[in-house]
């Protein structure tokens, strides 16, 4: 019996470029929480752009890929990146003159542009702001640091640090969070707090910052516009974003769950 869902948003409840849910999608989700299984969000995406869908309210938000989790009332998980690491990034990032976003629960910054950041930002429909504050409010806490690069930069950028990672889903950015987080910590973090039994979650993605989540649940259901390696990953794979994926298997596991129930 299924009693929590974690859904990715871009790319698996949200169509990329789109800022709302179809309603097939929406419809699913109501009935998920109809019938008392717990809805999470759980994104890569910075905690102030998580999108907010009419009729439907969330019951916790993972955001920045794990490093900062809360419900309706208050903080499951809070996990910055460390003073040094943060510096030793914007440190190699400047010798690279690369564009540097930073965001912590409140807001998010850049402290310039480029195509590629431009194009992650476009992504989720999210406004990229260049800020003259960007070195003050880097020296508060940054729970992720974003900006263009390609795999073979992930060893330069994080040079010198201590507890930081790279996690992505496109392979021209990237995000860097605290090597303690990421989305399969934040999972098992969120199941401890409500006292739920990995096998009774379940959870949809289709990036590869969603393979630690897929791998933490009871069932991992990769959406059928995921790569090879995420879906080598889940339990069961499901038809695309573009086909409201979600849709069909979340009626497969809401009717096993009122047979169960009754």
């Amino acid at each position: 019996m299924i009693k929590i869902a974690f859904f990715d948003i871009d790319g698996t409840l949200l169509r990329f470029r789109h800022n709302d849910l179809s309603e097939p999608v929406r419809s699913a989700l109501k009935q998920l929480q109809k019938q008392g299984i717990l809805l999470c969000m759980a994104t890569g995406r910075s905690y102030p752009f998580i999108p907010r869908f009419e009729g439907i309210e969330f019951d916790v938000i993972l955001s920045f890929n794990g490093s900062y989790v809360r419900n309706r009332e208050e903080v499951i998980r809070k996990e910055p990146l460390t003073r040094e690491d943060v510096n030793c990034i914007i440190g190699n990032l400047n010798k690279k003159k690369r564009a540097i976003a930073i965001s912590n629960e409140a807001v998010v910054v850049t402290n310039g542009t480029d195509p590629d950041l431009e194009q992650y930002f476009a992504f989720g429909n999210e406004e990229m702001i260049i800020s003259e504050k960007f070195n003050d409010i880097s020296r508060e806490d940054i729970y992720q640091i974003m900006c263009s690069c390609t795999k073979d930069e992930y060893e330069e950028i994080l040079e010198g640090t201590k507890r930081a990672q790279i996690t992505s889903w496109w392979d021209r950015a990237a995000d860097i969070i605290p090597s303690n987080s990421g989305k399969g910590i934040a999972v098992m973090d969120v199941l401890d707090y409500y006292g739920i039994s990995r096998e009774k979650s379940i959870a949809f993605g289709d990036g590869k910052n969603d393979i630690e989540m897929l791998r933490a649940v009871g069932i991992g259901v990769a959406m059928g516009n995921s790569c090879t390696e995420v879906k080598d990953s889940a339990d069961e794979s499901c038809l695309s974003v573009e086909e409201d994926g979600i849709y069909p298997v979340s009626y497969t596991h809401l009717r096993a769950h009122e047979t169960l129930a009754n």
